[in-house]
């Protein structure tokens, strides 16, 4: 089949358009923002781009176009397509009746931690040998491109609770119909879509009401919206993560739960416990309670498609990360730039908490670009400032189109916070103050104008004339 994919170069897309490749169909796409680590991935697989959203490049002889949730009426594509009759779908539909069906779906969702918990987990069936496939809303390091077939019958996906398409506002996550199902964490997000946090639990549970009796739930023992999400209903067996022991039970859980004991001082080393014992150990390069936490989610599912808990411990000691997920860019005299893809208040002081593990005595320079439909709208901005405080500076990007004013954040900011207008600013302000031993943490969910790597040009630069 020839397919044209409307909005390739989105994270999800764009693993849609590689499966595809994969699967022997002639591939093209468009986008209209076109940027790596996407677009590289892409060209890698030989699929065709085309910059901007034109009638013309969609081929005359398309078998289906698969539109992406950021495509709308008035875009002329979708135009076209509605009316010259062209065959079309939504990229959810397109994975279910494609790839997914008769598969061992194992599907990770939540509004934190999906990207670093699915790559967790495909990389613990691929070190078993079991050869999964998946799609998944980044790149692993450990595989170098963010979706493939693999063989049957594992396959991880990145279940995301986003809209699925102009013509289809339920959620992606209610195409995938899996057997193992993790659900992270709740939170509000995506206010361009929902109303509120109850419309978002509503969603989750139409999720809930696709897993079968025999598939297993993992969900996060300590998070109260998702308790409040299975207590609509549940018919599946249920495994629950805590930060602790102690914890599991001071919430009533009972002890067949998982947990993490005794860690490191820098998160490196921890143990892994079920009912309360010790069954093994992880030895890591990863930091932060939150990728611990995303590790025993993945270890509970690994173990749930016949992964033993050791093998699952093992293979994280190769895991070697995601990219834009706490990814070292480059270090130039002993400056260390790090890109994030954290946008909401959660991930950021999430992240900002992972960096004590290996800040040493270095500050930390936080530089934040507020770019998500939610952080536009505002609905963020009560918790932003908490939300850094672990920085010892932070440099905050002034996007267009922002709805609220930057400034009533910063001026209630215990830290040293400064609004900039151009990440130019931002470079000339920290080559002035970083130094030696100094971390610098830039988290958008976009490009950001390459500021990661005109930061290391920078610094570069300077260490040169010096």
């Amino acid at each position: 089949m020839k397919i044209h994919i409307l909005g390739i170069c989105g994270t999800f897309m764009g693993g849609i358009a590689v499966l595809a490749k994969q699967a022997g169909h002639e591939v093209s796409g468009c986008d209209a923002n076109v940027y790596p680590p996407m677009s590289t991935q892409l060209e890698e697989q030989g699929i065709t781009l085309c910059e901007g959203f034109l009638a013309s490049d969609i081929p005359d002889d398309v078998d289906e176009v698969v539109i992406g949730n950021a495509m709308s009426r008035g875009n002329e594509a979708v135009e076209y397509v509605l009316n010259k009759n062209i065959a079309y779908s939504s990229g959810p539909e397109w994975l279910s009746k494609n790839v997914l069906n008769r598969r061992w779906v194992l599907a990770v969702a939540g509004t934190h931690g999906k990207t670093t918990t699915s790559s967790m987990l495909a990389w613990m069936l691929q070190y078993a040998g079991l050869n999964p496939g998946f799609l998944i809303g980044g790149i692993p390091a450990n595989f170098g491109l963010s979706a493939r077939i693999g063989d049957d019958p594992f396959f991880v996906v990145e279940a995301d609770e986003y809209d699925t398409a102009f013509f289809d506002k339920r959620s992606k996550f209610v195409h995938y119909h899996p057997r193992t199902a993790v659900l992270n964490n709740l939170e509000f997000d995506h206010a361009d879509i929902f109303e509120n946090l109850d419309a978002i639990k509503k969603q989750f549970h139409h999720f809930v009401r696709t897993i079968p009796g025999d598939g297993l739930i993992v969900k996060n023992g300590e998070d109260e919206n998702i308790k409040s999400v299975l207590d609509m209903g549940c018919w599946s067996e249920v495994a629950a993560i805590h930060k602790s022991h102690d914890a599991g039970n001071n919430n009533g859980h009972s002890d067949d739960d998982w947990s993490i004991g005794e860690t490191s001082a820098d998160g490196k080393v921890f143990e892994v416990r079920l009912d309360g014992k010790a069954v093994a150990s992880v030895n890591w390069s990863l930091h932060g309670s939150h990728n611990r936490m995303n590790a025993l989610a993945a270890i509970a599912a690994a173990q749930h498609a016949g992964v033993p808990i050791e093998l699952s411990c093992e293979a994280l000691k190769d895991f070697t990360g995601i990219k834009r997920r706490l990814e070292v860019r480059g270090m130039i005299n002993g400056v260390t730039v790090y890109d994030d893809f954290a946008h909401h208040p959660t991930a950021i002081e999430e992240t900002l908490m992972a960096m004590k593990e290996v800040q040493g005595n270095g500050k930390v320079y936080a530089v934040l670009e507020p770019r998500s439909n939610t952080m536009r709208m505002g609905v963020h901005k009560e918790t932003l400032s908490d939300s850094w405080q672990q920085a010892d500076e932070v440099c905050l990007y002034q996007p267009e189109g922002l709805d609220w004013n930057l400034n009533d954040v910063v001026s209630t900011s215990k830290t040293s916070a400064k609004i900039y207008s151009s990440t130019e600013s931002i470079i000339d302000h920290l080559m002035l103050k970083a130094k030696t031993g100094d971390h610098i943490l830039i988290m958008s969910n976009g490009g950001f104008e390459a500021i990661h790597q005109r930061m290391l040009d920078a610094l570069s630069k300077q260490h040169e004339a010096a």
